[in-house]
């Protein structure tokens, strides 16, 4: 399962860093930081991370789990221009989270679909997966509010407000935990009580006592933290379940 870890790991990390190497005018306000860095390294690292996580997935016997994170991906950071018709996944109000959620909780699926054939097993997985990285965008929106505002881009927290957004994602925390906890009961799913509880632990923390820290950029030890509590948050999840 390690392995599998790693793989997902590094294609989490190609797809995302692909998105941070592709100009956009709001990340040029919301990442100051990232002009004038080498956009060819990190596109060449992104390469480099989704061949190697490819081909561990391969050696498994999960195809196309790599592929379809990464397709969405480009698709989401550049779009598709044919003419006069433009289609972009970033930019509406609620669509991007939708197409991360979808996106990433269709790829896990897909990677647990090789171990069961219960198909409400694969959906409570899918669900918990969908749900959890819907809220965790919305909370990368909210860091981002300036320079979505700045370049006319609607999303939910620039609709909506920050604190509404805060307490709508709380809501949305415990509906979650509370129902794969059901799940467990049910035996829909296995008793993962590290996973579940770990998750529960970050979307709590982010939303009552670290919410702050994703307005702005960001520096230090609030930076370093925010990164690891987000976007490390299921690896780190599914490592710790393999090790305890």
């Amino acid at each position: 399962m390690i392995k599998i870890d790693i793989a997902g790991g590094l294609v989490i990390y190609s797809t995302y860093t692909l998105d941070r190497a592709l100009d956009s005018e709001e990340d040029a306000i919301n990442r100051g930081e990232l002009i004038g860095s080498k956009k060819h390294v990190a596109i060449a690292a992104c390469i480099i991370a989704f061949l190697a996580g490819t081909l561990i997935l391969t050696s498994e016997s999960i195809f196309f789990a790599s592929f379809f994170p990464f397709i969405v991906g480009c698709l989401y950071s550049k779009g598709i221009k044919i003419g006069r018709f433009k289609l972009k996944l970033k930019g509406s109000a609620g669509g991007k989270n939708l197409v991360v959620a979808l996106t990433w909780g269709g790829t896990i699926a897909i990677i647990v679909s090789k171990w069961t054939d219960s198909i409400f097993t694969i959906v409570s997985i899918f669900l918990f997966y969908a749900i959890k990285l819907f809220t965790n965008s919305i909370l990368y929106d909210i860091r981002d509010i300036k320079g979505d505002m700045a370049a006319g881009i609607k999303t939910l927290p620039v609709c909506m407000g920050k604190n509404r957004i805060k307490k709508i994602l709380m809501i949305i925390c415990l509906l979650l935990h509370s129902g794969m906890f059901l799940s467990i009961m049910m035996n829909f799913i296995r008793p993962e009580t590290v996973i579940l509880s770990y998750s529960f632990l970050v979307g709590i923390l982010c939303l009552s006592f670290y919410f702050s820290a994703f307005e702005g950029k960001g520096s230090g030890i609030k930076s370093y933290s925010r990164e690891l509590m987000i976007d490390g948050e299921s690896t780190i999840a599914l490592v710790l379940r393999d090790i305890l």
